[in-house]
């Protein structure tokens, strides 16, 4: 496939912008990217996609979500008054709401985040599963959803004591189960880690028994950490150390560890995470509504962390998680000056980029020759100069996930002209519905 007459935006090291750009899909690679003229010229028997002046730029990347959560929208919480904290609320919405899921409708949450993905033009996603009462083959029914979609997606089981000793070794089992499945198949769109979790929920015994499980594989760990003060108060009162001394020192931190939220930790934690390379996750939407605090992100990035952008479940639109993340951080410190645009975009594009390069053999968030073709199109006419330079602040501003009107992933098309190509988007939302009201019911009998 040829993609013509486009505004390339590349993104990666060198950002350009192209007028008139194209770009050459063989495969699932980009294969070359340059002037229309010129490679249409080179490649005349090439399927044309003419993006008629649309920008095209790289998919958008997601480093933590959460698609078990889909049918909590719009669902009420038990009678009584409503949580004041972050534990509150996941004994009354989130740990009810896993343990009413069935593996249809862990199928079903993630295929509506899937078709709110590809609407929205994010091609990657980093998913982190919890369902207590249907954990065998959990992953198994995700990752149908995921093939199904076209999308790419790294999925693992979040393993915890809080539902007894053997809940914990069926979490172990789905995720050494998936790991390995995965690294024997050839579908390289999904790939595997091992899910913890928190601190607060999984005791010394369990993380030993992973960590005794996971040798030999060549994967790490995706753990929520320090998201409320209480974990890191767990932490310090059963421990007697903070949760990034205490997951370092039980060898869960590490290069191919993602730390999501990171809220609370202090300087001492941030510099095991730097030590490690253990990769941090941000996700502001999510900790602004449940009221958790304000992760130190800029000083993260800047002592060296590698710090991504996620959404922690809610919608997939990363450009409004992007435009959330500028504001936040500015509203925070009392000033303007602090997250740029451009760190935005350096989380959301790069630095997602180098967490994926964990799961996937192929650069991602950019469009370069032998990164993946993960692409998408927008509708988007500036009524002012774009440039290289300047282009992260028209994110910020201006370009939104409803401009997208192509998505493509590993060089299929999934969505054209806003029409979904792999998924009944109708045929699922019906479904879906149907089984919510079933979820809905057996969380108000919990």
């Amino acid at each position: 496939m040829l993609i013509t007459n486009g505004t390339v935006i590349t993104l990666g090291a060198q950002n350009a912008i192209i007028p008139s750009g194209a770009v050459l899909i063989r495969s699932d690679k980009i294969a070359a990217v340059g002037d229309t003229r010129e490679l249409a010229a080179q490649h005349p028997d090439e399927e044309i996609l003419d993006a008629h002046g649309k920008l095209v730029m790289p998919g958008n990347i997601c480093a933590h979500t959460h698609f078990y959560g889909a049918f909590a929208r719009g669902m009420a919480l038990p009678p009584g008054p409503p949580p004041k904290s972050f534990p509150e609320i996941l004994e009354k919405l989130w740990w009810r709401i896993d343990r009413a899921l069935t593996l249809e409708d862990s199928q079903y949450s993630a295929l509506v985040c899937l078709v709110d993905a590809i609407r929205h033009g994010t091609t990657t996603l980093i998913d982190h599963h919890a369902s207590p009462n249907a954990i065998e083959g959990s992953l198994d029914a995700i990752a149908n959803a995921v093939q199904q979609s076209g999308l790419r997606a790294c999925l693992c089981y979040e393993v915890t004591d809080r539902n007894g000793e053997e809940g914990a070794r069926a979490g172990i089992r789905e995720n050494v189960r998936f790991i390995k499945a995965s690294e024997r198949s050839d579908k390289s769109n999904v790939a595997a880690t091992f899910g913890l979790h928190a601190s607060f929920t999984v005791s010394d015994k369990t993380l030993e028994r992973c960590l005794t499980e996971l040798d030999g594989m060549n994967t790490g760990f995706h753990v929520h950490v320090a998201e409320d003060r209480a974990d890191e108060d767990d932490a310090i009162q059963s421990y007697g150390m903070r949760v990034g001394d205490r997951l370092n020192a039980r060898g869960i931190l590490g290069e191919k560890t993602i730390a999501a939220h990171c809220v609370h930790v202090d300087v001492q934690e941030i510099d095991l995470f730097k030590r490690t390379h253990t990769k941090v996750s941000h996700q502001p939407r999510s900790n602004m509504n449940n009221a958790v605090g304000v992760a130190n992100v800029l000083g993260m990035m800047r002592y060296g962390v590698t710090v991504g952008l996620g959404n922690d479940g809610f919608s997939n639109n990363m450009f409004s998680e992007m435009k959330t993340a500028y504001l936040l951080h500015k509203s925070h410190q009392h000033d303007p000056r602090v997250m740029g645009a451009d760190q935005v975009l350096k989380m959301a594009f790069a630095n997602n980029a180098k967490i994926c390069a964990n799961f996937w053999n192929a650069p991602l968030g950019v469009i370069a020759p032998g990164a993946y073709a993960d692409i998408i199109l927008l509708d988007y006419l500036p009524f002012t100069d774009m440039t290289a330079g300047n282009f992260p602040w028209h994110v910020v501003f201006g370009i939104d996930g409803s401009n997208v009107t192509h998505t493509i992933c590993g060089g299929q098309l999934l969505m054209r002209d806003r029409e979904l190509l792999t998924l009944d988007e109708e045929a699922i939302t019906a479904k879906a519905h149907e089984l919510s009201r079933d979820v809905w019911k057996r969380v108000r009998d919990l």
